[in-house]
């Protein structure tokens, strides 16, 4: 690892991966149940890689790993052995790295030397991933403990990186212990890893659980392996407040990649309400980058066209 940090310092920006599930679903997939998109991992896995190649030839410099909702306990609740499970867990890398390899080759030379060699980054969804009840969005877990939830995340974070990631997303974050057991883990059993950061908001003012940006802050400053903080999967109307705020106690890199501005149900596993075509991806993103955003890209309900004018519009 060191090239996720070495691009923070010599790049103006950096696009992620967009949306993986919802994105499954515009193609027709069925992604409801409680392992969402990693089902494909299990009957489709080119349906990943294909969507895998589309965000790179849109202009992705960072593949996201099929790796969100691919938990030892999701799986092994779907039926799978403990070692089935590791396995398909690692099949998210080999799958993202054959999609950077298979598009990258085509590229001529010219257009190589345009962007960065894509990063590989492995997807460490939240413990709400697992419960699949919609509290990405609430960070209400109930009783459970600090070493429970690195219990539940270990395995997977090591999976990730012996298949060689070049940083972990911790993504999508809503609760504030969740975020302590995850950066006390990677200092404590991955002190090489390097990570960024993203949490959920519903008020701009605090994450999910209510914890104030300050303390998230203070936890993110305290860590040299967390290199990038930010927000995702979370309305695009909370991110000025949401990055005003937090750019007054962290000078890292911020992280940007909001949904459609649409509502998720838990209980129904469906989008509700409308989305937010107020503006772009691109103009929100460029009103963003004034604030510190420097890793930048979309969420749930955007699609491969949202990132390629994104990715133009940057360039």
């Amino acid at each position: 690892m060191g090239r996720f940090k070495d691009l923070l310092a010599s790049q103006d920006y950096l696009i992620l991966h967009g949306a993986l599930g919802t994105e499954l679903e515009y193609r027709g997939y069925d992604v409801s149940g409680k392992l969402w998109s990693a089902k494909y991992l299990l009957e489709d896995p080119k349906a990943i890689q294909d969507i895998h190649e589309t965000y790179l030839r849109a202009g992705s410099d960072i593949v996201t790993t099929a790796s969100y909702q691919a938990t030892l306990p999701g799986l092994e609740s779907y039926g799978l052995t403990e070692a089935q499970a590791k396995k398909i867990i690692a099949s998210t890398v080999d799958i993202a790295k054959s999609a950077r390899d298979q598009v990258w080759s085509s590229l001529s030379e010219i257009e190589k030397e345009s962007r960065p060699y894509p990063l590989i980054s492995g997807d460490v969804g939240p413990y709400a991933a697992y419960l699949a009840d919609g509290s990405e969005y609430t960070g209400d877990y109930g009783a459970i403990t600090k070493q429970e939830l690195k219990d539940f995340h270990r395995p997977r974070l090591a999976i990730l990186k012996e298949q060689g990631v070049d940083l972990l997303a911790l993504e999508t974050m809503p609760n504030f212990l969740e975020a302590q057991a995850l950066v006390e883990l990677l200092s404590e059993d991955f002190p090489q890893v390097e990570a960024y950061i993203s949490f959920t908001s519903q008020d701009g003012q605090s994450i999910s659980d209510g914890t104030a940006l300050s303390e998230v802050a203070k936890l993110v400053e305290a860590s040299s392996q967390i290199l990038a903080v930010g927000l995702n999967c979370s309305s695009p109307k909370v991110y000025p407040d949401f990055l005003h705020q937090l750019r007054q106690y962290t000078a890292k890199p911020l992280v940007t990649y909001p949904n459609s501005g649409e509502v998720y149900d838990g209980a129904t596993q469906t989008w509700t309400k409308d989305p937010d075509h107020s503006h772009s991806l691109l103009e929100n993103t460029l009103t963003w980058q004034k604030l510190g955003a420097k890793v930048v890209g979309g969420c749930c309900r955007t699609r491969p066209s949202d990132i390629q004018v994104l990715a133009q519009g940057l360039k």
